[in-house]
């Protein structure tokens, strides 16, 4: 397995693999690899000929009071969890090689990122569809495998890669989750032991909202209810957001129907968690 820390260095072997017929794979990661990470290096691994795994932490998707300068960092350690998962190349470049002197140039997704987290995080999504334009044109990937926990991000990568026509196809990966039920996040290692118990109450939150949904529930404004009630029975937890919307559009919706994306954001203390689910209407016969 091969580490580059250079554009250029990436794109002399991405030539060589198309030169010789290879289809290429795109693991877009902020490092510190978790097994959610690791399912997306195992799909890519078994549907592309190389994979390649990007390992930056991007500053231009942090706004000024969040946690850029404390985002858990350690190259060996994911470098390693790649080559055990069979990846090709790591790309880690410097902030200064993706963003050089004079930089001025911003993909933006306007009403797609308007909503959940990207109206508590005001300029967020025009740094992740920046930084992601940037690598596929580096990268040139066949596939770009990205997971569902992060559900408005892969909507918004689905929707720049139709309206820019960029010649990738969009992998979105199931919730990969603790034994527990917690959804793997990087930043769950900023829990102390009170608070990763405390975390639980998301997926407490999620499945009593799958539930009452297959049972069901089709009123948004019950469903929100239900789960916020639960929500705000911990303590720890202060709620960001949590929200019913149309899995396309991600504007809000009254009535929950096939690919309703049901979304929630919750501080766990200083530390902000995400999960969801998707519910799709079982077919009528």
């Amino acid at each position: 397995m091969r580490i580059a820390t250079t554009i250029d260095e990436v794109r002399e072997q991405i030539a060589q693999w198309k030169a010789a017929g290879r289809t290429v794979g795109l693991v877009p990661t902020m490092g510190y690899l978790h097994e959610g990470h690791q399912s997306l290096m195992d799909a890519a691994r078994q549907a592309c000929d190389a994979v390649v795994v990007s390992v930056f932490v991007n500053p231009i998707q942090f706004g000024p009071n969040e946690d850029f300068d404390n985002y858990p960092r350690d190259l060996e350690r994911d470098a390693e969890l790649c080559e055990a998962h069979g990846v090709d190349l790591v790309f880690h470049p410097s902030a200064d090689e993706m963003y050089p002197a004079g930089f001025n140039t911003y993909v933006t997704a306007d009403a797609l990122a308007e909503t959940l987290c990207g109206a508590s995080r005001p300029g967020h999504f025009r740094g992740v569809c920046t930084v992601v334009t940037k690598l596929f044109n580096i990268v040139q990937p066949d596939l770009a495998f990205f997971g569902q926990k992060d559900a408005q991000q892969l909507a918004i990568v689905k929707g720049m890669v139709r309206d820019l026509n960029l010649p990738v196809r969009v992998v979105g990966c199931p919730i990969v989750r603790e034994d527990d039920g917690l959804a793997k996040s990087s930043r769950n290692t900023y829990l102390s032991a009170a608070e990763r118990q405390a975390a639980l109450v998301l997926s407490r939150a999620v499945a009593a909202g799958q539930r009452a949904v297959e049972a069901g529930e089709r009123d948004a404004h019950a469903l929100k209810r239900l789960m916020l009630d639960i929500l705000e029975s911990e303590p720890l937890a202060r709620v960001d957001y949590l929200e019913v919307v149309d899995g396309l559009t991600m504007q809000p919706v009254e009535r929950i129907g096939s690919a309703a994306l049901v979304a929630l954001a919750v501080y766990i203390g200083s530390t902000r968690l995400i999960d969801n689910f998707i519910f799709e209407e079982p077919p009528c016969c």
